[in-house]
């Protein structure tokens, strides 16, 4: 058409076309890839090894209990009380276990700070592993140390034995976890409890009853509810108790344990419960323990009983006014005997130091002594001398038969001797006195010329 132009595009000659890789060379590519990516992470691997361990965070330790010694049991409960040793049915439970069956155990005093991984007590330490729930840990412990009950049952007494420990621990233990839960009181007084030892805080008493009424009873009826019995009154409530106590009382009858002359694992469970019930104090009332001492007498027999095999004179140390967490354990001398040291050490000194002020006198008065001693032994040598003296002159004057002449000359000398120095000593004797004559006439004169001369 007329006044149409028309516009050519130019064409690009200059390109160039790409080879066409073949799929072995792409799949060479990709490999060589990935075998980079490798390098470059087992590099990064290295870098961080040669870190400093220090970066990494510290494992946190597997045991409470570091120093342990080897295949005992360390065992975390409660801590004790003046009626019983724990009141906690599965702590006594499982610390009646092992006094029975003679295993080597200690327990911690945690003052109730610790629980286990499941967040229940008791649980145990067995060489550095934490084991949790009272029936696990005598299932493992019985097979580690190849224990069991003393009865010896049959297959039929076992099923029975499993339907009343379920009984007991499922049903009849929150009938007895409701009266504890209900009043601060039921457990405070009717055990004597005394939250400051047993907690191991300074705090006021009335702060931690306060305290301890807002989570412990809250929590007991909280599981006491989401168990199923707490829609119940507390009247319908406590019926569920007797009757599972009248239950137990006439399986047992007259027998002394349930299966005969011999504790089973049952025999053991009803203790535990039960005699969180028969050892309220009397003074604090207890409905279901007033029932067993009425109608279930044969119960409170049984628990006795069992407690004697158990624990025997331990019981007494693990209650009362001691509580002591490891009765069976031997306890070290009393300090008595390290204070006496300390005295006669502290006298040691003191004596030292009077001997010290004393060590001069006794200087002064030992050089006394010697003084003393040596004017004595001067004294005797001189008598000695004088006494040796005499005796030459005695045996001069002797005579002496076998030589009479000698002796007739010996003698005279001496005797000339004699008179010689007597009339020297005369002749002394009357000058003095002549002097004295001198003196007494020359006073005389004096005196009559000085009375002469007062006359005048």
């Amino acid at each position: 058409m007329a006044g149409e132009t028309v516009v050519e595009t130019p064409q690009d000659n200059t390109k160039v076309d790409e080879p066409v890789k073949t799929d072995k060379e792409v799949i060479a590519e990709e490999e060589a890839a990935l075998a980079n990516e490798e390098k470059k992470d087992e590099e990064k691997k290295e870098e961080a090894e040669k870190k400093p361990a220090a970066e990494a965070k510290p494992k946190k330790p597997l045991s409470h209990v570091k120093d342990y010694e080897e295949d005992t049991v360390y065992l975390f409960q409660f801590t004790r009380s003046p009626q019983i040793p724990s009141i906690s049915p599965f702590c006594l439970k499982l610390e009646s276990w092992l006094k029975l069956h003679g295993i080597k155990y200690q327990n911690v005093d945690h003052k109730c700070k610790h629980r286990s991984k499941k967040g229940m007590l008791p649980f145990i330490e067995l060489n550095g592993e934490e084991i949790a729930d009272s029936n696990m840990i005598i299932e493992t412990l019985s097979k580690k140390f190849d224990k069991e009950m003393p009865a010896e049952l049959t297959q039929d007494q076992k099923n029975v034995q499993h339907a009343m420990v379920a009984m007991v621990e499922n049903h009849l233990h929150w009938t007895i976890v409701y009266w504890k839960s209900k009043d601060v009181d039921n457990i405070l007084k009717g055990y004597k409890l005394n939250l400051q030892s047993a907690i191991g805080s300074k705090a006021p008493a009335s702060l931690l009853n306060f305290y301890f009424k807002y989570t412990f009873c809250r929590k007991g009826l909280k599981r006491v509810r989401s168990n199923g019995m707490g829609v119940h009154t507390a009247e319908e409530i406590e019926n569920f108790g007797k009757k599972d106590l009248l239950t137990l009382s006439e399986m047992l009858g007259e027998k002394e344990f349930f299966f005969g002359s011999e504790p089973s694992m049952l025999d053991l469970v009803v203790f535990s419960q039960v005699g969180q019930l028969v050892m309220v104090d009397s003074e604090h009332a207890c409905p279901l323990r007033d029932y067993l001492e009425a109608d279930c007498k044969n119960l409170v027999g049984l628990v006795n009983r069992m407690k004697d095999r158990c624990w025997g004179d331990h019981w007494a140390v693990a209650t009362g006014e001691e509580m002591d967490l490891n009765p069976h354990i031997p306890k070290p001398e009393p300090p008595a005997e390290p204070e006496k040291v300390e005295e006669e050490k502290k006298e040691e000194p003191a004596e030292e130091k009077k001997e010290e002020e004393a060590k001069p006198e006794k200087e002064a008065e030992e050089k006394e002594e010697d003084k003393e001693k040596k004017e004595e032994k001067k004294e005797e040598k001189e008598k000695v001398n004088m006494l040796t003296k005499l005796s030459q002159a005695f045996s001069k004057l002797k005579p002496n038969p076998a030589a009479p002449a000698a002796s007739a000359a010996d003698d005279s000398e001496p005797k000339a001797e004699a008179e010689a120095e007597s009339k020297e000593e005369d002749k002394k004797e009357e000058t003095v006195e002549e002097k004295k004559e001198e003196e007494t006439k020359e006073t005389k004169e004096t005196k009559e010329e000085k009375e002469s001369e007062e006359k005048k």
